[in-house]
């Protein structure tokens, strides 16, 4: 009898909600509904220098905007709770010795410097990567003793050195890697916390789950995962490797070239039924080839099968295509609430009032001065665009200066408010050289298109982060074609 079906989305919450987590997330949804099993959310949260609770709360919003709803989760609990990993560590340490007792895995004592040091001399003969298993021959009294004393260590699978590991996938059939080509994974880190590869293969079992629906690029660590099911004795899911999404240029997708954030689409003004349509579209097509069909139609015709293994092409204009099909098809009334939900939501025009209030003298001039606001792109204006590289450094040195800016500083923000944009940009100045005259005249034309405006930083926080950065990107490949 097979078991019932049940598929988990993991992302891990170390930053904005990614397109990519929700197109997984999508056909994982699917398959659920069609069959009619389980969906399951869980946060894959073990790396503790880089996840938040802000990213989180920003992941769980972004699936609910999209209406993606899963049945067990953080937030909703189940059979099979907690699911957040980091309320795991116990379950994972009992899993890591009995691995340990059964010669599965061992612990390795080797420090980071030695390691460096080895993978420099790797790099130097350019030899195959990776760690040499100096701690595997130690014999298991030794490592228990030192263990014992509380000498630091973490514990590693111990892969077979020979012949290689066949692991099925739906799409792409059987696929044999040599086993010497894979490393001997770390399972625990030293500080009792799980990696990846420990913790997404406990909690899949645990949980229950029967198809494991994620990208490509974790196709490199099937073999690794493939001998964790063996070593424990448990009967692996159905492994499916969904095709990566990507530019036009046919590299993996990224934020240089498109925006991958959901926070991005949603703030852009891309319905959410759209941008699903979108994604159901990456690598699948209806039946019948139709672009446009509903959640519903999606659900009854979707095949995992018949996904294609093409790297599908995130199309800007088309997905802006698209989404204007579902706009023509709203109720007036529709569409007017879904403007009072999004970019004239009353929450976003209690923010900007106040910035304009003060710099107009009737009614009639709040739309043409506060059109920035309201706009997804600017448009500079003639005496503007001059000032869109200061004075003294040129358009390149701009260019550069705005891109470290925006990468190294703005990026990393979570929770965008005047404050944090104001520490952004004054650390960025601070590390730069920059100074503020220097520095806010370009940043107020690329965000805004002029050169009055409120001031900068309460501008960019009633912006919002996914405004500023699409203008700001923008203002990159601008100033990289201007003559110096």
């Amino acid at each position: 009898m097979s078991r019932p079906v049940r598929t988990r989305i993991a992302p891990s919450p170390t930053g904005d909600p990614h397109v990519g987590t929700a197109y997984v997330a999508l056909f994982n949804w699917a398959l659920a509904r069609r069959l009619g099993g389980s969906f399951i959310l869980r946060i894959e949260d073990t790396d503790r220098q880089r996840s938040t609770g802000a990213s989180e709360r920003m992941i769980l919003e972004a699936l609910r905007w999209l209406d993606l709803q899963w049945d067990e989760g953080p937030d909703r609990g189940g059979p099979f709770a907690p699911y957040r990993q980091s309320e795991r560590t116990a379950i994972y340490r009992e899993h890591a010795e009995r691995l340990v007792a059964g010669g599965a895995a061992y612990p390795c004592f080797c420090s980071r410097e030695r390691l460096d040091a080895l993978r420099a001399e790797q790099k130097a003969a350019k030899a195959q990567l990776g760690y040499d298993r100096r701690c595997r021959a130690l014999a298991p009294a030794e490592a228990a003793r030192r263990r014992a004393a509380g000498e630091e260590h973490v514990i590693r699978l111990a892969m077979p050195v020979d012949g290689e590991t066949a692991s099925d996938d739906l799409l792409r059939g059987t696929i044999t890697v040599a086993n010497s080509q894979v490393d001997d994974q770390v399972l625990l880190k030293s500080d009792g916390l799980p990696t990846y590869h420990l913790a997404n293969v406990v909690d899949d079992h645990l949980m229950e789950i029967s198809h494991v629906i994620r990208a490509e690029e974790w196709i490199s660590s099937l073999p690794k995962h493939v001998r964790l099911y063996e070593a424990f004795g448990w009967e692996p899911p159905v492994f499916c490797h969904l095709p990566l999404l990507r530019n036009a240029d046919r590299s993996k997708i990224s934020k240089r070239k498109n925006p991958v954030s959901l926070e991005h689409y949603r703030a852009a003004g891309i319905l959410p039924e759209a941008l699903l349509n979108y994604l159901a579209l990456m690598g699948w097509t209806m039946p019948d080839e139709r672009d446009q069909f509903s959640r519903e139609d999606f659900v009854a015709a979707f095949r995992l099968e018949s996904i294609s293994l093409g790297g599908p092409v995130f199309d800007l204009e088309k997905l802006g295509w698209l989404n204007g099909k579902y706009l023509r098809d709203l109720r007036p009334e529709e569409l007017l609430a879904r403007l009072r939900g999004g970019p004239l939501a009353d929450s976003y025009l209690l923010t900007i009032l106040p910035l304009v209030q003060e710099r107009i003298e009737t009614l009639a001039d709040f739309v043409p001065y506060a059109g920035f606001f309201l706009a997804g792109e600017v448009s500079y204006e003639a005496q503007a665009l001059p000032r869109l590289a200061a004075p003294g450094r040129g358009p390149a040195a701009t260019a550069k200066a705005v891109q470290e800016l925006l990468e190294g500083h703005l990026d990393p923000i979570l929770e965008w408010q005047v404050a944090a944009v104001e520490q952004a940009l004054t650390s960025f100045m601070e590390a730069s050289g920059w100074n503020a005259k220097e520095l806010f005249m370009p940043l107020r034309v690329a965000l805004t298109g002029r050169t009055a405006t409120p001031p900068l930083y309460e501008t960019m926080a009633a912006l919002g982060k996914e405004r500023c950065r699409w203008r700001l990107r923008r203002a990159v490949e601008v100033l990289r074609a201007m003559k110096a």
